[in-house]
């Protein structure tokens, strides 16, 4: 079990991500990890529960080998091998993270379709500063999200 937590807003920043990921350490005591760009306002945070690769290499949030791409993720996939070997895939750690977001870089969105597992995944390209998130098609694991809508007050005339 892991712990994903993060916002897109400006109104928030680092240390405030940092306290709603703290607040998932019990999902999570083995590591935790932070990206925040405050330029697009975009937070992620990670507590890790090491399971498949116990190093320090497979900490989250996870960067793709290009650098573009940043991801959070809880769950598990179990057919990452078959993934990483279909995709060509040349792994830098044993983690299923790694795979997932490789083939992300490779084939988008779609990539998507080829997981199986429980999970929920959010990846951030820092190019084109777009956000895709989803989650097993059982909806095993937990992934709540939330828009706020910001008011806007005009002068009386």
């Amino acid at each position: 079990m892991c712990g994903i937590a993060g916002f897109v807003s400006k109104k928030f920043n680092r240390q405030q991500l940092q306290l709603m990921t703290d607040a998932l350490q019990h999902r999570g005591p083995d590591a935790d990890g932070f990206f925040h760009d405050e330029n697009t306002g975009t937070g992620l945070g990670h507590r890790r529960l090491s399971i498949i690769d116990l190093s320090a290499a497979a900490n989250q949030p996870f960067y793709s080998a290009d650098g573009r791409y940043v991801m959070i993720y809880n769950g598990e996939v179990y057919n990452f091998r078959e993934l990483e070997s279909k995709y060509g895939i040349k792994p830098r750690t044993h983690s299923d993270t790694e795979i997932i977001l490789e083939i992300f870089a490779k084939a988008g969105p779609e990539s998507f379709c080829d997981l199986n597992g429980m999970f929920a995944l959010v990846i951030y390209d820092k190019v084109t500063e777009k956000l895709f998130m989803t989650r097993d098609r059982a909806g095993i694991k937990p992934f709540f999200t939330g828009i706020q809508k910001v008011s806007l007050l005009l002068p009386a005339n």
